[in-house]
């Protein structure tokens, strides 16, 4: 019998109709999940590693005329020393354009269908950041990054919301991780990219603005996919009538719920007042200052280590296999071994406060020095600290506006990360190795393993106190679809 053919679950064709669970199959819900795999995860990877690409070239153009283009670093005539203030506000004023952005875009994501906002945005994305190879002056380029900013504070937040919605607790982690490894690959395709074009020496444009152009390009790609999502599994048009009600019926367990597009203010009061959300957002921030600072300065780094424009380049590539490879990877042990999430966490930032230590404190003055090199690399395990706490995030909120409002202050901590991390570079202190920049990230990293212990202790507490409460079972799958917050639904559980 054909996938098309396949009898629907007792409870009729309607998703959401049925008050209590409905049976499904094992195989069944392998086969929906696949599809549901297929259709959103390779997409999510591309689009989120365009996120970050058309970030992150900033770096790479700053050392193929871009700089010198701009006057984006002015020489002190008196000193000789080099300002690269502008570059630092050009790497972080992209992040004030999606702190402003962020609220307005996840308010029309909650209203709205997901396709009619999602597309029309990266659409507009696209646009903004081929226009780019436009800018002819520094001031331009920061009005330019603040509207880049702005259009692409959408995709995170619409990617937690989607991820959520369409799998289990238990498979979140994994998913979550999956597209947040995006960050990992793009550095490594980008890099590769960003060096072919670096080879082009007689062109109509300028090498950067090669790159720009091709970003937008692969962007506006990545937008007519984004026409083509389903508001939620309930009207997935990739699923037959009866794959879609196994995809409804496989969220009940986990008590999450259905996107609900109304607006409920008392989830937003009592996402305000929920310790673990700003939690979860301060150790965003803390970890994604680290970020901001390699977006927007790791090749220029990496070339003050005494290599050449080109070779700096290439040492993007091991930061990015380190990301590419331990997103994911943490990812799925967190989602094959329970309460692992948070330990793992912790132990990734061990690694990276090690890269911070090896940069600073080894010798740079030898022609071609390794260990600042391998310091460099050792900080990629900041992107399974971040793929790790977007889960976090994603998982332990319940209720359609809690888990927005969860999204966006997410968000907002990941851009206030990102515009504070390019503001601890300082180019006068290069020759004393960059000490406010380590000193400023190791801080960070102190204080985002604090505060992960302390969410540890948190959900702890409360999945022991639920499990003495001597609930009734039968209720549980009546609840599982009113839209209750995590707070509202006694049979909710927290992972950690």
């Amino acid at each position: 019998m054909s996938a098309r053919d396949e009898k629907i679950p007792p409870g009729g064709d309607d998703p959401t109709g049925a008050t209590e669970a409905r049976p499904i199959t094992a195989e069944m819900e392998r086969r929906v999940l696949r599809k549901i795999d297929l259709f959103l995860m390779p997409a999510m990877v591309i689009g989120y590693g365009l996120v970050y690409y058309d970030k992150a070239i900033l770096g790479s153009a700053a050392l193929f005329g871009m700089t010198s283009d701009l006057h984006l670093s002015v020489v002190d005539s008196d000193t000789g020393k080099t300002d690269t203030s502008r570059l630092s506000w050009a790497t972080s004023i992209f992040y004030f354009g999606q702190l402003v952005g962020s609220y307005p875009m996840t308010y029309a994501l909650q209203r709205f269908r997901t396709r009619f906002i999602l597309g029309p945005a990266v659409m507009v994305w696209a646009v903004v950041c081929a226009a780019t190879a436009g800018v002819t002056t520094w001031q331009g380029l920061l009005v330019q990054r603040f509207f880049l900013g702005f259009t692409e504070s959408i995709v995170p937040t619409a990617f937690m919301t989607i991820v959520s919605g369409h799998y289990t607790q238990r498979e979140q982690s994994l998913r979550q991780t999956w597209w947040f490894s995006g960050t990992g690959w793009f550095t490594i395709a980008g890099g590769a990219l960003n060096y072919g074009f670096a080879q082009i020496a007689a062109g109509v444009l300028r090498p950067w603005q090669y790159i720009y152009v091709l970003a937008g390009g692969l962007t506006f790609l990545f937008g007519l996919w984004c026409f083509a999502l389903p508001n939620s599994p309930a009207d997935a048009w990739y699923l037959t009538p009866a794959e879609r009600v196994v995809a409804v019926e496989r969220l009940r367990a986990g008590q999450t719920g259905l996107r609900n597009q109304r607006i409920k203010i008392a989830q937003v009061r009592e996402a305000a007042g929920d310790a673990k959300v700003w939690l979860v957002a301060l150790i965003m921030g803390s970890a994604y200052t680290v970020n901001g600072a390699v977006s927007g300065f790791g090749p220029l780094i990496v070339s003050t280590f005494g290599y050449t424009p080109l070779e700096s380049i290439l040492f993007q590539f091991p930061l990015g296999a380190v990301c590419a490879v331990g997103i994911p990877l943490t990812g799925w042990l967190c989602s094959r071994y329970r309460n692992l999430r948070i330990v793992t966490l912790v132990a990734c930032c061990l690694p990276v406060i090690a890269g911070y230590v090896v940069i600073w404190k080894s010798d740079w003055a030898h022609p071609r020095p390794v260990a600042p090199v391998a310091g460099y690399s050792l900080i990629g395990f900041f992107g399974p600290v971040v793929g790790l706490t977007v889960s976090l995030g994603a998982c332990n909120v319940a209720g359609e506006t809690k888990k927005s409002f969860m999204a966006a202050a997410v968000f907002v901590a990941y851009c206030v990360g990102n515009i504070v991390g390019p503001q601890l570079v300082r180019s006068e202190s290069k020759s004393e190795h960059y000490p406010a920049l380590w000193t400023g990230l190791i801080i960070f990293y102190v204080i985002t393993i604090l505060a992960a212990s302390a969410l540890y202790v948190i959900l702890s507490r409360e999945n022991k106190r639920r499990e003495q409460l001597g609930l009734d079972e039968r209720e549980r799958d009546r609840v599982a679809f009113k839209d209750l917050t995590d707070r509202e639904n006694p049979y909710f559980r927290y992972v950690i």
